[in-house]
């Protein structure tokens, strides 16, 4: 066996999974009302951006080679029902515009779609007497995605975890005549420890309880296969898996039973460990990322959001 691992060359020309540059989507926050952009203390390296900056962010990554992008948005004003997540006139929506106004469809720009950076009590849906309201959510994630989908979003990709999200949504996207606006479903999204760091950077931690009550449980596999069935069945044009590392087994047999094109999102806690281990040597960053990213895709993912893709479209083969 050793014959064919002799030399770069030879490994190279026998491998059997590659990581491409167009396997990667970066996430990117963008918030109302900064002028500069904010460093994330937590995720060494990322920023909230200003709108100002938003463009030259992605024309950044078109450069390196990363044309896909989802936005997340930060509000300068939150109630308790988001209003202004489905405001034409929001952080999100002018930001979309702005980027398929310069850039077309030389860029794929996802849109998060959920309620938790927009409501004053951080979760992802309208709360009732301390519930997450099911069915009241639903009507707002379709008026979000119908107001992403007008301002030019090539994909939405419905976070919140409300059970029908997918089917409301692509009905809300029919009725308001966006039959060609993809769905990436957030299908087997689970309540995770790993999203720490995100939630300090979109300031979207709850200020009661936790979403244990609507995101998945990670020790339950059959319940997170039957979440990507339903998802499927609703209309999902593509599924995820969320958050990656944790749970490659998991993205390895949505693959093989569902044979769609399928996400996989490598956190902002699983990012902002190997950013921490690198800095104190422990690790060499550029080796490990790719080590990760490669075995993200052997599992199965045929796209991986990271916040590694800017730097790791610097380190991949042309």
């Amino acid at each position: 066996m050793r014959r064919l691992r002799r030399t770069p060359l030879l490994r190279e020309l026998i491998r059997e999974v590659g990581v491409t540059r167009s396997d990667l989507i970066q996430p990117l926050f963008v918030e109302e009302g900064l002028t500069l952009d904010a460093q994330i203390p937590s995720m060494p390296g990322q920023k909230r951006l200003a709108s100002s900056s938003l463009q030259r962010e992605t024309s950044n990554l078109q450069d390196r080679g990363v044309r896909s992008i989802i936005l997340f948005g930060i509000p300068r004003v939150k109630d308790d029902t988001g209003s202004s997540a489905s405001d034409q006139n929001g952080v999100v929506q002018k930001a979309l515009e702005e980027t398929k106004d310069q850039f077309g469809d030389q860029v794929v720009v996802f849109t998060d779609v959920c309620m938790c950076q927009y409501t004053s009590h951080g979760h992802c849906g309208i709360v009732r007497d301390g519930i997450i309201e099911n069915d009241e959510t639903l009507k707002r994630l379709g008026e979000i995605a119908v107001s992403h989908a007008r301002a030019g979003a090539d994909a939405v990709a419905p976070s919140a975890m409300i059970d029908g999200q997918v089917k409301e949504v692509r009905t809300a996207l029919d009725d308001a005549g966006f039959k060609e606006v993809a769905i990436l479903g957030y299908s087997a999204k689970h309540a995770s420890s790993f999203f720490s760091p995100f939630r300090e950077a979109a300031f979207s931690s709850p200020t009661f309880g936790d979403r244990r009550t609507y995101q998945m449980d990670y020790s339950n596999p059959e319940e997170a296969l039957r979440e990507i069935a339903l998802d499927v069945a609703e209309g999902a044009d593509m599924i995820m898996v969320k958050p990656a590392l944790a749970y490659l087994d998991l993205i390895h047999r949505a693959k093989v039973r569902f044979q769609m094109p399928t996400a996989a999102y490598n956190v902002s806690g699983e990012f902002s460990m190997v950013k921490a281990a690198a800095r104190e040597g422990w690790i060499d960053e550029k080796s490990v990322v790719l080590e990760i990213l490669t075995a993200i895709k052997r599992a199965g993912a045929d796209m991986i959001i990271t916040y590694h893709a800017g730097e790791a479209a610097e380190w991949l083969p042309g």
